[in-house]
């Protein structure tokens, strides 16, 4: 099958941004991926949570505005940390003639690793951005780990995924090769 990737960009939202680790790097690094997809014709997709705290049309559900999605990207709204269950993602992604998704956003070990790890299961290739992701901001304390552990956490992870039929690479933004299989 051909390669055809697809940007996701996952709840990059100004509520969950303000409690992000790294948001602003976070955000420089997705917005630079954002510009070399669209230069090489490569689709970015949205994705929006909305529910409980993140009311759709409040400021705090908007994307932030570096990321903004352009009237021809598609936006994808969710309800779930799975950017797949009722939605309407696999549909545009088929839609898209899309082999690859190349991963982004917040947080990383809830709806970026459950919409990855969906996309496996929905027959995509998946780009994990090692530097493209992000979680909140919280102390190495009690239950939860760092934000710094977390992301290497799911990196680590990921790179050990083995998923039959599928291809699974974790990469920086720089490496992300939107031209070549």
């Amino acid at each position: 099958m051909p390669y055809a990737p697809a940007l996701l960009v996952i709840d990059m939202q100004n509520a969950l941004a303000a409690i992000s680790y790294r948001a602003a790097e976070t955000v420089a690094v997705i917005a630079g991926l954002r510009e070399r997809a669209k230069a090489a014709g490569v689709p970015v997709v949205t994705i929006q949570h909305q529910g409980g705290e993140l009311e759709a049309g409040t400021e705090g559900w908007r994307i932030v505005p570096e990321l903004t999605p352009s009237a021809d990207e598609a936006v994808v709204h969710k309800t779930s940390a799975d950017g797949f269950l009722h939605t309407d993602l696999d549909k545009t992604l088929k839609a898209l003639g899309v082999t690859e998704v190349v991963v982004t956003g917040f947080a990383t070990e809830i709806c970026v690793d459950t919409t990855a790890r969906q996309a496996l299961s929905h027959q995509y290739d998946v780009v994990l951005v090692a530097d493209g992701h992000t979680t909140s901001e919280r102390p190495d304390t009690g239950d939860f780990a760092s934000p710094e552990r977390s992301i290497a956490h799911h990196n680590a992870i990921f790179r050990q995924l083995d998923f039959p039929g599928r291809r699974i690479r974790v990469v920086p933004a720089a490496d992300v090769d939107f031209t070549a299989a």
